[in-house]
């Protein structure tokens, strides 16, 4: 064969595998668009299926390990999730929500004690590296770094998450939260105070800034300024939550030891509480606290 007709030979055999790799990328994207649509449908489980036949087709675009990563999280398959983004994560390693993304489904495993919270560690440390803005990398880092007993680094990097981001009510209740179970009561009435000010009305958070307050006024004697609130708390907590049981005990035990005992307010709070926590489901879970609100009840004079 003459040098001319194998070069010839070369090109159109170079431009086919060319076109064989740009239809396969084709078709990915066409089964992941279909997949798509299948989880804007509520059938994540049938979506996966079309994102890893996506991903054999051009293992190469990460958008498509990511969107099979979500897909599994629906079903908190954690390990897979993890795993998935471990394939982002090497493809497109700039990507700081990959990051964010694997160091939740490690966490998730940690939680079921099926790995330990260290594995978390590496990548919210990347997730920062990539954009140290990213506030939900600082905050789930310090609740690693919590886990592992290291609370001067989860003070740090839950200090942090709040200064990237000071609109989100619930670093505000984490970092305070901390401070006061290591003593610093000073520090958690100031980080609480904060979270009021950057605090829009009905911000679902809200309820646990005014039961943290509430505890440090608690802890320092300040009788009023406490029941102020947990009078608050109430009217934050989300009344289909558990939040709306636990302010009717936490309010009407308080307004029962009273000096006097607000007793009316005491007497109807704690048994809302009764009617919601000592029947069925919830009784077991709720045994002291029911034995007292009865206890209390009877001695205000109620039934």
């Amino acid at each position: 064969m003459k040098l001319g007709a194998f070069l010839m030979v070369g090109l159109v055999a170079a431009s086919a595998a060319g076109l064989g790799c740009s239809r396969h990328r084709q078709e990915a994207v066409i089964l992941a668009n279909e997949a798509d649509k299948q989880v804007a449908g509520g059938n994540a489980a049938g979506a996966v299926e079309k994102y890893e036949q996506a991903t054999k087709l051009d293992p190469t675009n990460h958008r498509i390990f990511f969107k099979l990563a979500m897909a599994h999280k629906k079903s908190e398959a954690w390990d897979k999730v993890a795993s998935t983004l471990a394939r982002a994560t090497q493809i497109a390693p700039k990507f700081a929500n990959y990051w964010f993304e694997r160091g939740w489904a490690l966490e998730q495993q940690a939680k079921k004690k099926t790995i330990s919270y260290e594995e978390a560690k590496e990548p919210y440390q990347k997730c920062i590296e990539n954009d140290p803005n990213f506030a939900d990398c600082y905050s789930q880092l310090g609740n690693v770094y919590l886990w592992t007993d290291d609370e001067q680094k989860a003070l740090e990097n839950l200090t942090k998450a709040v200064e990237h981001n000071p609109n989100e009510i619930r670093y505000y209740a984490a970092l305070a939260d901390l401070y006061i179970r290591l003593g610093y009561t000073k520090e958690a009435e100031q980080v609480l105070k904060e979270a009021k000010s950057f605090a829009k009305p009905g911000d679902k958070y809200l309820f646990g800034v005014h039961s943290l307050l509430a505890a440090v006024y608690q802890e320092r004697g300040s009788t009023a300024e406490m029941v102020a609130e947990l009078e608050a708390a109430k009217a934050a907590a989300p009344q289909d939550g558990p939040e709306a049981v636990h302010i009717l005990w936490s309010l009407g035990s308080t307004y029962a030891t009273l000096d006097p005992p607000r007793k009316q307010e005491a007497i109807q709070m704690l048994k809302g509480f009764t009617t919601r926590a000592c029947k069925g489901s919830r009784a077991a879970s709720f045994k002291t606290e029911c034995e007292t609100a009865n206890t209390l009840v009877a001695r205000l004079g109620g039934q």
